[in-house]
């Protein structure tokens, strides 16, 4: 079997694509977190267990 690509290069290659996928999923959730049309619905969540909390 001919090998056209050495370890090396498939480690490279893992360890690139890797950091750079990790680098935009973080990027693309935090621009989802902080953009401004969100803050009510996650406003409405934060303070949805606490109005549907039973009381004593």
């Amino acid at each position: 079997m001919i090998s056209f690509i050495d370890h090396g290069a498939v480690v490279w290659f893992a360890k690139t694509v890797g950091l750079i996928y990790l680098l935009v999923m973080a990027i693309a959730a935090l621009v989802y977190a902080l953009w401004p049309s969100k803050k009510a619905e996650f406003d409405a969540a934060a303070n949805a267990i606490l109005s549907n909390e039973e009381r004593p």
